[in-house]
């Protein structure tokens, strides 16, 4: 009977030993990891995170960009103000075209109702022929003087050409020059008509650019301006600022 259990005891002693030794392996790992577990810490105050800042580069960059921009706006506001100012001279020289031409259309008429009445009769003599040629040159010379005008205007009128004719009354031939004044002063007008709605085209195309680029520069500038910071909330005194601690586990 003895033997049976000192045999038995035998068999059985080193599979006890083996499960408290996986038991003890088990029990150990657990304590450690409850040691190395993380406890939160009193509630505090934190303080937001920080916007990341921009790269020295971007920086440099945008900077170089808003200097051009803004140089580029300064250009162009000068070029609105010059095209502004042609506009303007435009316009004054359309108000002096149209005056002009106002004033020969009114004496083309005055002369023209003149001209309904018969023209006095006179010996068609050489004579009468050659003071009529002579009215004829000294009235395109004075007109021609006078900017009435142009120079191919005055050799026709010297050559009689284009209608100029030595032998009408010269009171017909006052008529026929009155006529071409005022012809060429619709032309003038129509001339400075154009030149007028193209000023005003150019000034505000250069308005609509100026107005673009100081938009695009205000933006620019902005983009240096530094991003206000969030003031973050006083931290209670005496209490830590980390939101978390470590310590060791209770055990027990």
């Amino acid at each position: 009977m003895e033997k049976t259990v000192l045999y038995q005891f035998l068999i059985d002693a080193p599979r006890a030993a083996a499960i408290w030794s996986v038991l003890l392996v088990l029990a150990l790992g657990v304590l450690t990891a409850l040691v190395a577990r993380p406890e939160p810490g009193p509630p505090t105050d934190r303080t937001p995170d920080l916007p990341d800042l921009p790269d020295h580069d971007d920086v440099a960059d945008q900077r170089r960009y808003a200097g051009e921009v803004a140089v580029a706006a300064a250009g162009a506001t000068q070029n609105a103000g010059r095209r502004r100012d042609a506009w303007q001279r435009a316009q004054t020289e359309l108000d002096r075209a149209w005056a002009a031409y106002d004033e020969a259309e009114t004496a083309a008429r005055r002369l023209a109702a003149a001209t309904a009445w018969p023209s006095p009769g006179t010996p068609r003599t050489p004579a009468e022929y050659a003071a009529r040629e002579r009215w004829l040159h000294h009235a395109a010379m004075t007109a021609y003087w006078r900017g009435d005008l142009t120079g191919r205007q005055l050799a026709d009128a010297l050559a009689h050409r284009a209608g100029w004719d030595p032998r009408r009354h010269p009171a017909e031939q006052e008529v026929f020059l009155a006529r071409v004044v005022r012809d060429g002063r619709l032309a003038a007008y129509q001339a400075a008509a154009q030149r007028e709605r193209d000023a005003w085209r150019a000034a505000e195309l250069a308005a609509d650019a100026a107005r673009a680029l100081s938009t695009e520069a205000y933006a620019a500038a902005q983009r240096l301006r530094p991003n206000p910071l969030p003031v973050p909330r006083r931290v209670v005194a005496g209490r830590p600022a980390t939101a978390l601690r470590w310590r060791p586990a209770r055990v027990g």
